[in-house]
């Protein structure tokens, strides 16, 4: 669609999206999908303590938000938890690294819910090695309640650009008993490049792209129909939506203005970074990699309690041919001989942003309950 230059300026002038019409405008401040994310305001108001704790669990970072975990409530003190591998990521994630990071945050988060009912997890990892669940799970009795907790309810992904100012010293000094923190200007420079080319890599190879493209949610309806994958909601992309400006045929479409547009959107924001976080580990096993998801999610738990922002840019370390010579790039740049880079983070101060849309709880208890 062809817009006038004053239609244009009406609809994204000074960042904020007004419809073209008072009724218009009034149905845009409905847009918020609350239903999506009643289950953050959900979370705790559970009695039986299995429950309360997996309220928690479902709130942890994820890649795609595709929110693979699936728990089994069995006799009274066990869950077993799998990873619903209907979700997975085949040409993003083709060995399920990420996603098993994924569930390494998940099964931190519910140690740290079950802590703070004095309950301590005894935890059996993949007991049926790659065909069976990730974890048997025992509550008991003990446990000590985790400070960083406090934060769940805080911690969001946030995707903006961030404020261009140094992260105080003390402040990386704290965040480096979690992760590698990266400052110094020329390295953060290297990283922006080699981190903005990745992201374009994805963006450009269509196979990997149209695996994003078929897991965008278009506006309130989607989003509560399916409160997974990548939401694209709020009044400022609903309005690009009614102005025709915004659809799934011009996200696959890397020809499109909308398209091209939303790359120099998130070019921008990537390159609004003074610091990166890094997580790394000696070796690359499924319990390699939920140690580093347990990780991941303290580390950004602490960034929150510390005022900052954070967001995994993470396409360096996907594992298709396309992205092999940044993947090799990476890992010269962060890790050590035989280590592996598992997550990278940008990491700064950044703006209040609303939380991500999740599965009601119910929805991810096995049937066998």
């Amino acid at each position: 669609m062809t817009l006038s230059r004053r239609k244009m300026i009406s609809l994204i002038g000074g960042g904020v999206v007004f419809a073209a019409t008072a009724t218009a405008g009034a149905f845009l401040t409905t847009r918020r999908p609350e239903r999506a994310l009643a289950p953050w305001l959900e979370a705790g108001n559970y009695a039986e303590p299995r429950m309360r704790a997996l309220s928690y669990a479902i709130l942890a970072p994820n890649p795609h938000n595709r929110q693979p975990w699936v728990a089994e409530l069995t006799g009274n003190d066990l869950l077993i938890i799998h990873r619903d591998k209907a979700r997975n990521l085949p040409e993003t994630d083709p060995f399920d690294r990420q996603l098993t990071i994924g569930m390494g945050c998940f099964l931190e988060l519910l140690r740290m819910a079950a802590a703070e009912d004095g309950y301590l997890l005894e935890s059996d990892l993949f007991p049926e090695g790659e065909v069976g669940p990730v974890a048997i799970i025992r509550f008991v009795k003990g446990g000590n309640k985790d400070p960083l907790f406090a934060y769940v309810l805080a911690r969001h992904t946030n995707r903006n650009g961030y404020e261009d100012r140094p992260i105080d010293t003390d402040v990386q000094s704290t965040l480096a008993s979690h992760a590698q923190i990266v400052s110094d200007q020329t390295d953060v420079a290297a990283l922006r490049l080699l981190t903005w080319e990745a992201m374009e890599i994805e963006m450009t190879t269509k196979h990997v792209m149209m695996e994003s493209v078929d897991l965008m949610r278009f506006g309130k309806a989607e989003i509560e129909a399916n409160p997974d994958g990548i939401s694209l909601g709020g009044p400022f992309l609903e309005s690009l939506m009614l102005a025709g400006m915004l659809s799934r045929a011009d996200q696959a479409d890397q020809n499109s203005a909308s398209f091209k547009q939303g790359l120099d959107m998130i070019k921008k924001a990537m390159n609004a970074t003074n610091a990166y976080a890094v997580i790394t580990s000696k070796g690359n096993s499924r319990s390699d990699q939920i140690s580093a998801g347990r990780d991941w999610v303290r580390l950004q738990l602490a960034a929150t309690g510390l005022g900052l922002a954070m967001q995994p840019v993470s396409q360096a370390l996907q594992e298709y041919p396309e992205m092999a010579a940044h993947y090799a790039s990476i890992h010269e740049k962060l890790a050590e001989p035989g280590e592996t880079v598992q997550m990278l983070g940008r990491l700064g101060y950044g703006s209040v942003i609303d939380a991500s849309p999740r599965w009601p709880l119910e929805t991810r208890i096995a049937d066998g309950r």
